[in-house]
């Protein structure tokens, strides 16, 4: 009988990604070095290198996005995610998988222009030079051009009362294509801030880009029919209207609200790590998105759909490159990508969203029926084997054990491991 993946070992798994991707010798060596990334790479890439710390990655099977399935590699050190969200993927590939884009590639650059006599008088100023200004800024960069993206709109908006005074700021919208954009971005700011200080004679302070990319949205959507959503003594109803209750929470309270994200980007984190971009970007995004009516509420939504299943859908900024950077400095990067077959930042955008949406369906499920520990907790008792010091032989008996003892404490596993290994345990 064939093993399933979480039931292989590890050398069984490497294995069958050898045979089912295309995947070559030297992209799987990737994942057996110590995280991918030798100590040579990673001194080049910041500085005062001491050594490497690694994350285990998993994968997250089942996934059908835009009707193509794809393995998600998740770089994360927190148990039950990558269970979570192949489960829920598997209830969505009977309804079809995920629906899931980018609105575009364009981000935000934003100038700050300080010490204006008349703020408005220096905006009007500004827009009535756009078309020159963009120019110029489209022939300072041309490469983008090459690849369908380039400068693309410049506004300006107008802070009135600030701590400093008023502020005129000055919007640069970019189309980046497969980068992430910052260094494209800030040197073009760089590049238009004494122009716009010879057009308004103010003075430019700020020349960075927004990490609050909301004109580089990434979105996802999926039905789960009713009837999957029963099991054990939990009707398809009951968990379906339960679903929907727990994310009315939600969106109505921050307080949820926080908590609720924050396991959302438990699945889109670990995407972003294991492709080597910048989660902090998309962190600082989302939350922010999310705080955009005024108060901060859920990133995703749950219906009901007229026949009765269940209706998904997320939305967030993400800022993400397939090109340059530690994306194409990391091995096990560039390795990932391989296996999602991704071809652009688009594809990678679609993906990420789909498991933010899914990993928030695990959670949902869980809370409104058996409670967010039981499953999690089974598998924390492997962390708190390892904490005990227990070999790798010994992890998953001593996890069950903590489990069936419903005791999943470091002391007890010190205990049991004691009592196994004929020591005394004070």
């Amino acid at each position: 009988m064939t093993k399933k993946f979480h039931q292989q070992t590890l050398t069984e798994r490497l294995e069958t990604l050898a045979s089912s991707t295309n995947l070559s010798p030297e992209d799987l060596r990737a994942y057996q070095k110590d995280g991918g990334l030798d100590i040579e790479t990673a001194n080049a890439m910041v500085e005062n290198v001491i050594g490497l710390y690694s994350l285990p990655q998993g994968i997250a099977q089942n996934f059908v996005v835009n009707g193509r399935e794809v393995l998600i590699p998740m770089v994360i050190e927190e148990p039950s995610v990558i269970a979570g969200v192949s489960f829920m993927a598997k209830l969505a590939k009977a309804s079809g998988g995920f629906e899931a884009g980018m609105t575009s590639q364009k981000m935000i650059g934003q100038l700050q222009v300080l010490d204006l006599l008349n703020p408005q008088a220096a905006a009007d100023k500004i827009q009535s030079h756009k078309d020159e200004l963009l120019q110029a800024v489209a022939n300072f960069h041309p490469s983008l051009q090459k690849y369908g993206g380039g400068v693309r709109e410049l506004h300006t908006r107008i802070l009135p009362e600030t701590e400093v005074g008023a502020m005129l700021i000055v919007h640069l919208i970019v189309d980046v294509q497969n980068a992430m954009g910052a260094n494209i971005i800030n040197s073009m700011l760089e590049f238009l801030a004494p122009k716009i200080e010879a057009l308004t004679g103010g003075r430019v302070h700020l020349r960075i880009l927004s990490n609050l990319s909301d004109c580089r949205l990434a979105w996802a959507r999926t039905r789960i029919a009713l009837p999957d959503l029963a099991f054990g003594d939990y009707s398809s109803e009951k968990v379906r209207d339960g679903i929907i209750e727990a994310w009315a929470f939600a969106d109505a309270d921050p307080y949820r609200a926080a908590t609720h994200n924050k396991g959302v980007m438990n699945g889109i984190d670990a995407v972003v790590l294991a492709t080597a971009n910048d989660w902090r970007a998309i962190e600082a995004g989302a939350h922010a998105y999310a705080a955009r009516s005024g108060q901060y509420r859920s990133l995703t939504r749950w219906s009901k759909a007229e026949n009765g299943d269940l209706l998904g859908s997320i939305e967030l900024p993400m800022a993400l490159g397939i090109v340059g950077g530690a994306t194409r400095a990391h091995p096990t990067a560039q390795a990932n990508l391989k296996l999602m077959g991704v071809q652009s930042v688009a594809e990678l955008g679609a993906i990420a969203a789909a498991v933010g949406l899914a990993q928030n369906l695990a959670a949902l499920r869980a809370l409104a029926t058996e409670g967010i520990q039981k499953g999690h907790m089974s598998l924390h008792a492997r962390q708190i084997a390892l904490s005990a010091g227990a070999n790798p032989s010994q992890v998953d008996p001593l996890a069950e054990q903590l489990v069936a003892e419903n005791n999943i404490k470091l002391t007890r596993a010190l205990e049991i491991l004691a009592q196994w290994n004929g020591k005394n345990y004070d």
